[in-house]
């Protein structure tokens, strides 16, 4: 989890084939009208997030009921919205990829192939409820190389 630009899918990629299951980015999961606003440069609020994060719970559901491993990128910039995913597994674990605005800023601004553009970056800042200490996962400094940030993360299984 974490604002755009943290290493979400980088990262989330990485963990994914370490531990050999499934990787699921996502912003493949919003829907057109999500999409096209934030290519706008228009934030989305609650009511625009609502569907977008029942899919992605839906897809954590179903991995649970497989039994099967799962790894997710998504923002879940909010405490109620990491609830909600929550409920579809109650044993999710979050990693909250944090950092710098410079530095964010700094690897949006390299990146030509998303719809999210830069200007975006405040809003989810002004949106981010960091992870609490109870809800289950750890906080991890994107100044880390990807690497190590997948090693924190497997070594907290």
């Amino acid at each position: 989890m974490g604002v755009c630009g943290c290493g979400k899918s980088t990262v989330g990629n990485a963990l994914a084939r370490r531990f050999g299951v499934a990787f699921i980015e996502g912003d493949q999961f919003h829907p057109a009208a999500n999409v096209e606003k934030m290519s706008a440069g228009v934030p989305l609020d609650d009511d625009d997030r609502a569907g977008w994060l029942q899919a992605l719970a839906d897809q954590i559901r179903q991995a649970r009921e497989r039994n099967a491993g799962l790894v997710v990128s998504c923002s879940a910039l909010k405490r109620r919205y990491r609830d909600l995913l929550r409920q579809a597994d109650p044993g999710l674990r979050f990693a909250h990829l944090h950092g710098p605005r410079e530095l964010i800023a700094a690897r949006l601004g390299g990146r030509a192939d998303h719809y999210m553009p830069p200007a975006l970056l405040d809003s989810q800042l002004r949106d981010l409820e960091p992870l609490q200490r109870d809800e289950g996962g750890l906080a991890l400094d994107i100044a880390l190389p990807p690497g190590e940030l997948v090693e924190r993360i497997a070594g907290q299984g």
